[in-house]
């Protein structure tokens, strides 16, 4: 049993130092992904019935949704406010979906949030490696401050 508390120790420990460590496109893209992880497992176990793991789960999505909202700057951009609608409807969907027990509203919350994660996935991808982190003048020098990308 210690063995396996170790491990669970050094893992959790791995996780942490992960997120602390990463840019702020990865913890993006890392929100994203924990979200349609979250909600695919809580459309598996609504339909198994299993209420613990869907609450669990759907509670969870719902918390990385309200920090996306949370984060979201809207006067960084034009579509930020329709970003925001959006994260607003996910939401509602993913805490009806918990409270009727209903798939269908996960499944669709889960079909909304899918697209913007790959892109997110995308546009991380076409960032140069140093981008991520540092932000560049017009002239391609680096200013050695974080790029604005809308979030906080």
């Amino acid at each position: 049993m210690t063995l396996m508390n170790g491990a669970v120790a050094k893992l959790s420990a791995y996780n942490r130092d992960a997120v602390l460590s990463a840019s702020p496109v990865r913890l993006l893209t890392m929100l994203y992904d924990r979200l349609v992880l979250d909600l695919s497992r809580a459309e598996t176990a609504l339909g198994e019935q299993n209420w613990a793991v869907a609450w669990e789960n759907l509670r969870h999505a719902d918390q990385i949704v309200d920090e996306l909202s949370g984060s979201l700057r809207l006067d960084a951009w034009s579509g930020a406010d329709g970003l925001l609608q959006l994260y607003i409807y996910v939401s509602e969907l993913i805490v009806s979906g918990n409270i009727d027990r209903d798939v269908a509203k996960v499944s669709e919350a889960r079909s909304l949030i899918e697209p913007l994660r790959q892109t997110w996935h995308e546009a991380a991808a076409l960032l140069p490696a140093a981008s991520a982190s540092t932000s560049y003048d017009s002239s391609g020098s680096s200013t050695g401050e974080a790029r604005d990308l809308g979030i906080a």
